[in-house]
């Protein structure tokens, strides 16, 4: 189990418009740091997620996203080892689509400590990115937007469980009090624009959380992240301090 963080220097950032070039990048250097592109992605992939830590704002009318740094993290050992030899330099991708391009190179990667104590039975966590569930509908999968209309122990324990291959079972809550004062809650998440200019979205859910469980349940969400599509950037926690 590994957690990196990727740091900018303060007065630099890598602007986005798309999520999916960061999570393109990511693959670019866990490639050159040596796993097989079976490990990294597609149905046989291993558990690994990501954040971006950053900012939205708009230029020129246009709505982009800054990176200043990332969290990149994995509940895997094979990966572990590979996540090892990634350096800054490796993390970088340019698409011709959509003329964006994102380089790393200027950063700082520092390995992050396990904040799992021994014995630990219970943390509150933050989501450093948005939390996806999906339910079926008679349209096909829609992405839940908020957190009281879903029951999030059988969604993600149940995803939890076959990432871990063993059964893991977490008692999840969102803050009452934030869902109270914050009832909108998820986010639109623009992940990439197709050829034809179509813009494909994630719906995305941000609250304080409190996780139950034992220690081994505990630390392997933390690593693997919660919910759906955590290789996309989606369900990596954060402590709150």
């Amino acid at each position: 189990m590994l957690r990196i963080i990727v740091q900018l220097p303060k007065q630099e950032s890598v602007r986005y418009q798309y999520l999916d070039i960061i999570h393109d990048a990511l693959i670019t250097a866990w490639l050159a740091a040596g796993a097989k592109k079976e490990e990294i992605y597609g149905y046989t992939a291993k558990p690994w997620t990501f954040a971006v830590l950053g900012w939205h704002k708009k230029e020129d009318k246009q709505p982009y996203n800054f990176a200043q740094g990332l969290v990149i993290s994995t509940p895997s050992p094979e990966l572990a080892k590979h996540l090892l030899k990634i350096t800054p330099d490796m993390i970088k991708y340019a698409r011709v689509s959509t003329l964006e391009s994102v380089n790393f190179e200027q950063a700082e990667i520092q390995a992050e400590p396990d904040p799992i104590l021994p014995q630990q039975s219970i943390f509150a966590a933050l989501c450093l990115s948005p939390l996806a569930l999906s339910q079926r509908a008679e349209q096909g999968k829609r992405w839940h937007q908020h957190l009281n209309d879903c029951n999030l122990n059988t969604a993600i324990n149940t995803r939890l469980s076959r990432l871990a291959g063993r059964k893991i079972n977490l008692d999840i809550q969102a803050d009452n009090l934030y869902l109270r004062s914050t009832p909108e809650h998820s986010s639109l998440v623009p992940i990439k624009k197709d050829k034809r200019g179509r813009v494909g979205f994630v719906i995305g859910m941000s609250a304080p959380l409190v996780l139950q469980g034992s220690e081994e349940d505990l630390r392997f969400a933390w690593y693997a992240g919660i919910g759906e599509k955590n290789r996309n950037g989606f369900g990596c926690l954060g402590l709150i301090d």
